[in-house]
């Protein structure tokens, strides 16, 4: 399989400019489906599969390192599958059922065999699956004009339980790809380097990006740094500072998803803190690592998906796996700025985090999955009272790009960790307030500044596109940013950091 994989990455490479796009005939058989109506020759961008990991909310203990591995294989196949619909243009173009009889055919026999291991799994150990599994298995085609999930993201609505910290997720712009892209390439000279399908053909395109002058100030109504936590409750601040990650500290790892699984993520995250941070790091391996924070009661682990100039520059993996293998092409480009602060809850005290609490905010699958835990704020300093969430910023002259993301401050009190890596946590409701009897605890704010040139939009083709590395059948969409954490905090240095923010004090 991984000559597969070296072959169609090379084959995705030198498709030149145009995303490459691949015909879709939806079979009369499928059911449900958004595809079902569109008529031969609609175009295909990518492939929309269920996220069987967000069912699995019940997993026994004894049963999460067999799924977790399964999951981390249904994202593999997925991701060939991917590559495979976009390297064989010219097969689809004369066969009409070759995108369901050759990719999404085999690729539901697949998910067939991984889901049914997942249900063993849960068996094995007196645990019970979920019954709609075995419904998750097909895959359909996502047309270049379709909206993320079947129209969910994109079209300007608002999505309940999105409200984070007042963060109302609204959309200031749709999820469609221009379909009348340059195809180019027809003999690999441009490496996609000028193209609207970014340097490997597979994102990001012109429409993915904004000039943040043309953003309504106050259009989302986001809290703004020192003021997320309000007037009232606990109104400190705890402020910890790791770097930027001067060691050059990546991999493509996910120990919090994909744990015990190389490459888990198929895309490279830059670690602060904690430096024992890969796939096979237990809870002990973290705790006695060392750390990049200035205090060093901070073992925490915070990470993120790399940011890449693909401007024709290439990393030292771009043959490898998570970078060029998996579509992230691209030089890397290290945050300027990497600030970690810690805020406090409207309406309350906040407790203590227990130790090895891990939180996930955000989606690295938000493009095809819908809305429902996407978590994106980019702007440009300057200019951060404009945020925008599916489009990446065009900054003026002297103004650098800004990632930020809030995460979740509301913890059920009882586990570190749940099945799906998000039920144990949860957004504050409106009033600010931590719901269904769960406790208020630190919320982490992150924000990332980048010194990136400003990509050009030249007859609806992007040129010096940045973004952030994603699963290669996510299109580097600015939706699916993310963020992780593992709380490593002292116990020490946690209970000053919770009396600080209930005294309203500014800690560090």
């Amino acid at each position: 399989m991984a000559t597969k994989a070296i072959a169609a990455s090379a084959a995705l490479a030198l498709g030149g400019g145009g995303l490459i796009w691949a015909n879709f005939y939806a079979s009369a058989h499928e059911e449900n489906s958004a595809n079902q109506t569109k008529s031969a020759g609609a175009q295909v961008a990518t492939i929309q599969c269920p996220d069987v990991g967000q069912q699995l909310t019940d997993v026994p203990d004894g049963a999460r390192q067999g799924v977790d591995k399964e999951l981390a294989n249904l994202d593999k196949q997925i991701s060939e599958a991917y590559t495979r619909l976009a390297s064989t243009r010219q097969a689809q173009a004369g066969d009409p059922g070759f995108v369901n009889n050759a990719i999404l055919g085999p690729l539901k026999s697949k998910r067939t065999a991984a889901i049914d291991r997942i249900g063993i799994n849960i068996r094995r150990v007196g645990g019970q699956a979920p019954d709609n599994l075995a419904q998750m298995a097909e895959c359909k085609g996502m047309a270049a004009d379709a909206n993320t999930n079947d129209g969910q993201a994109g079209d300007g609505q608002n999505n309940d339980g999105q409200n984070q910290d007042g963060q109302d997720q609204n959309q200031d712009g749709g999820q469609n790809q221009d379909g009348g892209q340059d195809q180019g390439g027809d003999n690999g000279q441009d490496q996609g380097q000028g193209g609207n399908g970014g340097q490997a053909g597979n994102g990001p395109v012109a429409d993915d990006f904004i000039n943040i002058e043309d953003v309504q100030p106050n259009s989302r109504n986001l809290p703004n740094g020192l003021a997320a936590n309000g007037d009232g409750g606990s109104t400190g601040t705890f402020t910890t500072n790791c770097g930027t990650n001067e060691n050059e500290n990546r991999n493509s790892d996910n120990v919090i998803v994909a744990p015990g699984v190389s490459n888990g993520a198929q895309h490279q995250h830059d670690y602060v803190g904690n430096q024992n941070n890969n796939a096979f790091a237990s809870d002990e391996d973290l705790a006695n690592g060392e750390t990049t924070c200035q205090n060093q009661g901070d073992k925490s682990t915070y990470f993120w998906p790399v940011i890449r100039i693909q401007d024709g520059t290439q990393d030292i993996d771009q043959g490898q796996p998570g970078g060029g293998q998996d579509g992230n092409v691209g030089k890397i480009v290290e945050p300027a700025e990497a600030q970690l602060k810690f805020v406090g809850n409207r309406t309350s005290d906040v407790v203590a985090m227990p130790k090895a609490l891990r939180i996930i905010t955000g989606d690295a699958k938000s493009f095809t999955n819908g809305l429902n835990n996407a978590n994106t704020s980019w702007s440009c300093t300057g200019f951060e009272d404009r945020q925008v969430t599916d489009k990446y910023p065009i900054c003026p002259e002297g103004s650098s790009v800004v990632r930020t993301s809030n995460f979740q401050s509301c913890w059920d009190g009882q586990n570190i960790d749940s099945a799906n890596h998000r039920t144990h946590v949860d957004f504050v409701e409106a009033d600010g307030s931590c719901s269904n009897g769960f406790k208020a605890i630190p919320q982490l704010q992150v924000r990332l500044v980048y010194d990136v040139q400003a990509p050009q939009i030249n007859n609806g083709q992007v040129q010096n596109a940045f973004a952030v590395d994603s699963f290669p059948e996510q299109l580097h969409k600015p939706i699916t940013d993310h963020n992780d954490f593992i709380n490593f905090f002292d116990d020490n240095v946690m209970n000053e950091m919770v009396q600080c923010i209930n005294n309203g004090e500014d800690c560090q």
